[in-house]
């Protein structure tokens, strides 16, 4: 499968052979440390608890997922906002993994990254879970742990902390966590019930994060062009695959690749490489965001990454488009 790449941030999705033979019922673990962000790994939460009602699971039968808050010692662990959630400690229980595992910090994942039982936990869980993904400070516990073996699966996605940010960012942010869960949603149980779980839990968005391909003919080749170019501008912050932007047109890869570029006159990754820069270029002069930052919420991976397109489009870095555009705005 193709991915427009793109300088995006660093997402990796390896089928492991060491995986043991699951039920049917995939083990979904919430990892909190204290100063969490509550109502980020409450949507992932949300989520899941809503594919289960939603699935059709008949009484006594296993429900798709099973969802577990887990901590360094378990019992009660307090958020940001003072609410505590009840969690198991983590310990042999959880060594055969889970199929994602979401790591939620706080300024407790600041004394986390430096401690070896949660490292040593975690390195040894790793090679058993099939995704891992990261809320806020959840990623200075995951980068101290080291990168997995050859063998580890990972889906390492870095989900912005809304500490000292406005209530706009708190809101990116949870709807980041929940198209984050739906995709993992999507992939087990189909689009049609990740679609239902999104119209119950973030109403109104359910087209945009989970479209369905066209159904009887009813749309033009340019408009099946221009919704796909819709959604890749609306998931431009994540991996965007040819394959996934052909499905929502209704077409083949091949196809969807010649007649995009007939009707946009541009290939799908620069047309989403312009979305991208775009995006970026509003960030840095309406936001007093660090590059970083802007760098993953545009989908371009890092500042670094960022720095090398904007010399190679603009011939000037991030920070020099920031200055002008200031100086432009104030004349």
């Amino acid at each position: 499968m193709p991915h427009m790449h793109l300088d995006t941030a660093r997402i990796t999705w390896l089928h492991t052979p060491t995986l043991n033979v699951r039920s049917a019922t995939r083990r979904i673990g919430v990892l909190l440390f204290d100063g969490f962000w509550l109502l980020g790994p409450g949507t992932v939460v949300e989520m899941f608890q809503t594919a289960n009602e939603l699935s059709g699971s008949r009484a006594g039968e296993e429900q798709p997922y099973e969802v577990q808050f887990l901590s360094m010692d378990g019992g009660s662990v307090a958020s940001s906002s003072s609410a505590r959630i009840w969690t198991d400690r983590i310990d042999a229980r959880f060594a055969s993994g889970f199929d994602v595992l979401f790591i939620a910090g706080g300024y407790g994942a600041h004394v986390a990254a430096r401690d070896e039982r949660v490292l040593g936990w975690l390195r040894a869980v790793q090679s058993r879970t099939r995704a891992i993904e990261t809320i806020g400070e959840g990623r200075l516990v995951l980068e101290a742990a080291g990168p997995t073996d050859s063998d580890g699966p990972q889906v390492n996605r870095y989900l912005s902390s809304v500490t000292g940010e406005s209530a706009l960012n708190a809101s990116n942010d949870r709807n980041d966590c929940a198209r984050s869960a739906l995709m993992f949603i999507k992939r087990d149980l189909g689009a049609e019930l990740a679609r239902s779980v999104a119209d119950r839990v973030m109403p109104g968005m359910a087209a945009t994060w989970v479209p369905l391909p066209a159904e009887g003919g009813t749309l033009s080749v340019a408009e099946k062009i221009r919704a796909a170019a819709r959604w890749m501008e609306a998931n431009c912050d994540r991996p965007v695959s040819v394959a996934d932007a052909a499905q929502v047109a209704a077409m083949s890869e091949r196809n969807f690749l010649r007649r995009f570029k007939h009707e946009m006159q541009v290939t799908p990754s620069d047309y989403l490489l312009q979305v991208r820069l775009r995006i970026a270029c509003n960030f840095l002069t309406e936001t007093e965001l660090p590059v970083d930052k802007i760098a993953r919420r545009s989908g371009t991976g890092n500042g670094d990454r960022l720095a090398k397109i904007f010399r190679k489009r603009m011939a000037l870095s991030p920070t020099e488009y920031r200055a002008r555009s200031r100086v432009a705005s104030e004349a």
